[in-house]
């Protein structure tokens, strides 16, 4: 079921979840340029990686992935989001790479919201994960106001500018969703 307010995307790129600050939706080949520099701004080399050109214009081919832009009022894009396991048959989807172009301006709560709404409604997922850096107290904050809880860390589980780092595994499960759509 589809709550008030939404319309679904399904495997085309098109407008979704209007929220007054963000609209989201599928990023399409012209779009890499876009996604390859806001992961490459300055500062987001320590908490996120970045990709070449074919493996985004790959991850938009392959039905396994799914990537979103945040687009503001001017539709202009603002962030994007890439996820991995969409509709996977063990219902696990991963929260690969998230960024905004404009960290703080409260945009990327609402793009993570409309994200994790996108996961559950459009697929089958139980578990919507991600791995961040245990340092990153933004993020991890706003992973958790969008209802993701902390699990614990894997240790060394990410090499990133040439160093192994621990990674914070987060999730949310479709009953805390459930229960949190209804609450909030």
């Amino acid at each position: 079921m589809i709550p008030s307010g939404m319309v679904p995307c399904g495997m085309i790129p098109c407008g979704l979840i209007p929220s007054g600050m963000v609209t989201v939706r599928r990023a399409i080949e012209e779009d890499v340029p876009f996604i390859m520099a806001a992961e490459r701004l300055p500062g987001y080399d320590a908490f996120i990686g970045t990709s070449d050109a074919a493996r985004h214009q790959a991850r938009l081919l392959d039905e396994r992935h799914a990537v979103f832009l945040a687009l503001d009022d001017a539709e202009n894009p603002n962030g994007f989001a890439i996820l991995g396991g969409w509709n996977s048959a063990d219902r696990v989807t991963l929260l690969f790479r998230i960024a905004m172009t404009h960290p703080g301006a409260g945009h990327g709560k609402s793009f993570l919201r409309q994200i994790i709404d996108l996961v559950f409604i459009e697929t089958h997922c139980h578990r919507f994960c991600l791995g961040q850096f245990p340092g990153n107290a933004r993020a991890r904050h706003v992973y958790e106001s969008a209802g993701f809880i902390a699990e614990g860390i894997a240790r060394g589980n990410v090499f990133l500018n040439g160093t192994h780092h621990d990674e914070l595994i987060m999730a949310i499960l479709r009953p805390e969703w459930l229960a949190n759509r209804q609450t909030g």
